[in-house]
């Protein structure tokens, strides 16, 4: 479910607040539209995170973290703080 370079990235990424597929886009230029199409789309099979489609025009799409995605969030912070108490050398 996790596997990649960025599935936690963009899990921590959405842990805020909803966020547009634009703005994540922009916050991680090194991933290309595809890549980033793709694993959104397998965290929402997932279950992970929440699609949800505005019908504007243009048309709007946010992420969000689901309640499984919310309930994993402890772990992905976990690892973080671990990361910033032993990778500082």
């Amino acid at each position: 479910m996790l596997g990649g370079k960025w599935k936690l990235i963009l899990l921590w990424f959405l842990s805020d607040e909803p966020r547009r597929f634009g703005e994540i886009r922009r916050c991680f230029p090194e991933i290309t539209e595809a890549m980033l199409t793709k694993q959104l789309r397998e965290l929402e099979q997932d279950k992970l995170i929440h699609r949800e489609v505005f019908k504007v025009v243009p048309p709007r799409v946010e992420y969000s973290l689901t309640d499984l995605g919310s309930k994993f969030f402890p772990i992905i912070e976990a690892m973080h703080d671990w990361g910033e108490e032993n990778l500082k050398e």
